[in-house]
């Protein structure tokens, strides 16, 4: 079982990495948040949770072992696979996770696109006693959504980390506030990282 990498960025893209470990390209699927700390050309370690299937054996990277530990109790609930509980780790913190579960906070779960209400109520029920809170402060910025001097920094050097001029960068996020002000106003740094590539992408296309 490999339970963490760490070697050369070799690639960032949207929804993956590649690390060049003693010559071997291992790629590691991750959350927005984590993708944002990997820079091309520079050493980093991930620590990681694999998944084996019967025609498959796929990695998952995470920044802190906290992150992956709350990944593999959420992939042991039923009808919770590696994607979803990435998606989940997308949206909270593994501290939110652990309060949402422990609170049964149905609410916090139907955030995650794909799970609706009844999904919700059968994770918080199949988490009780599982994912307890450590105690660990979450910010008001991450409850309340934030402000952009907390979250635009973030998803600048994000941008920036997977390639984007940091120009580009600013002038998209702009562009992004007139265009979806909804999900800006939000102040999540994963989901406002998601559609400022959506957005960059598109017009790399059109071009």
């Amino acid at each position: 079982m490999i339970s963490s990498l760490t070697g050369t960025v070799q690639a960032v893209s949207l929804n993956t990495a590649v690390l060049n470990v003693n010559g071997f390209g291992m790629l590691v699927n991750a959350t927005p948040g984590t993708l944002s700390t990997l820079h091309q050309g520079r050493e980093a370690t991930v620590h990681t949770s694999m998944v084996v299937r019967e025609d498959s054996m796929t990695l998952f990277g995470f920044a802190t072992t906290e992150e992956r530990d709350v990944f593999e109790v959420l992939i042991g609930v039923s009808g919770i696979g590696p994607r979803t509980g990435l998606a989940i780790l997308a949206v909270h913190t593994p501290e939110e996770v652990r309060i949402a579960a422990n609170t049964k906070d149905t609410a916090a779960f139907t955030k995650v696109s794909g799970i609706g209400p009844k999904g919700a109520s059968r994770i918080v029920l199949e988490l009780n006693g599982k994912l307890v809170p450590t105690g660990a402060p979450v910010s008001s910025a991450s409850a309340a959504g934030g402000s952009a001097s907390v979250w635009e920094p973030q998803v600048i050097e994000a941008l920036t980390g997977l390639g984007w001029s940091e120009k580009d960068a600013t002038a998209t996020l702009k562009a992004l506030s007139k265009a979806d002000p909804e999900i800006v106003a939000t102040g999540n740094v994963a989901d406002i990282l998601r559609a400022a590539l959506r957005s960059m992408s598109s017009a790399n296309r059109a071009r």
